[in-house]
């Protein structure tokens, strides 16, 4: 009976030891660990520059490790299906844009909804596109590409981020306003697209400006345009879209943050309030606008926004890219 009383009491230790270890580990503040974000597209394209900018301040408020991941594939929608499936404690989070996050989900079929399965956490900053081309693309301005391409049907190609992509929208929408063809080419990211660009394995393509601008600067490649209504203030020679000879052809890509569905709202409000940290950041802005980024304003900045606006861009591309009839590839 000793042996067994002493055994029981032993149990009965143990269990109150881990008991209090648990007690512990759920008391601790959020966050004890490195946080995982997960971003669509390859490393070195600009959805992972804005992750590691954004990570690197975030750091220091949080005061832990931003883990950037690059889970290509599937335009975006790989990544998603990640951090849909992954618990909802706040560290792992999905850093994604209107081509990941509003296309992609009209394109393929996914088993969750885009809208309802995540948390948003905070938008991020918006990125005008370039329309840009190789070196050797036979025309030195917007209209005498136009002209090119309408006097050489599906002979160019463009490169995009993948099926469904912002790149790919922005170039369909291209061809429609302009009567123009040409073939399309996708790539696991903007990154690798790039690369093509530069060596002239393909001819052009609608990018994001943060992507497109430090190889424009080195005379890589050539950009006839900016679609937006003003020009940026980080390459004030390039033109706007309506002084190149496509009046109104505005598009841009913005970038959002969310987490797995179920977060809790204290974890979402911590992580908010590091981004909103970051963006108000002076060195963190300058950064990015000089990359041709603009930053929301501050009352956009919150998760609330977020989910209004992702709200608003589904209702607005959806019935745009299931008329395209773009196909999953």
């Amino acid at each position: 009976m000793t042996i067994l009383r002493r055994d029981i009491l032993q149990c009965v230790a143990i269990i109150a030891a881990l008991s209090a270890t648990i007690g512990i580990a759920q008391a601790q503040p959020f966050p004890s660990r490195p946080i995982t974000v997960i971003v669509p597209y390859a490393a070195g394209g600009p959805a992972d520059a804005l992750a590691r900018i954004l990570g690197e301040r975030m750091r220091s408020t949080l005061g832990q490790t931003i883990i950037v991941e690059n889970v290509t594939g599937a335009s975006g929608t790989i990544a998603l299906t990640r951090t849909v499936k992954s618990p909802p404690n706040g560290y792992t989070l999905s850093l994604g844009h209107v081509g990941s996050h509003v296309v992609s989900p009209a394109i393929f079929p996914l088993p969750f909804d885009v809208l309802t399965d995540l948390e948003p956490v905070a938008l991020l900053p918006a990125n005008s596109l370039l329309i840009v081309a190789t070196r050797k693309f036979p025309a030195g301005n917007l209209k005498d590409m136009i002209a090119w391409l309408k006097a050489n049907p599906d002979k160019a190609t463009a490169g995009t981020s993948g099926a469904g992509g912002g790149s790919h929208v922005a170039g369909v929408y291209f061809q429609n306003r302009t009567g123009t063809t040409f073939s399309f080419v996708p790539y696991r990211g903007t990154a690798p697209a790039m690369a093509d660009l530069i060596s002239g394995q393909i001819d052009i393509m609608f990018d994001q400006a943060s992507n497109s601008l430090e190889q424009v600067r080195g005379g890589t490649i050539k950009a006839f345009a900016v679609t937006a209504k003003t020009r940026l203030p980080s390459a004030p020679e390039i033109p706007t879209v309506d002084e190149a000879g496509l009046p109104g052809f505005y598009t841009s890509t913005w970038y959002g943050l969310w987490a797995p569905k179920g977060t809790p709202k204290d974890i979402i409000a911590t992580l908010n309030a590091a981004v909103v940290e970051a963006l108000t950041d002076p060195a963190v802005v300058k950064r990015l606008v000089e990359q041709g980024l603009e930053i929301p304003a501050r009352d956009q900045l919150t998760p609330e926004a977020l989910g209004a606006f992702h709200k608003a861009e589904v209702e607005k591309w959806w019935p745009i890219v299931k008329s395209a009839n773009i196909k999953a590839q």
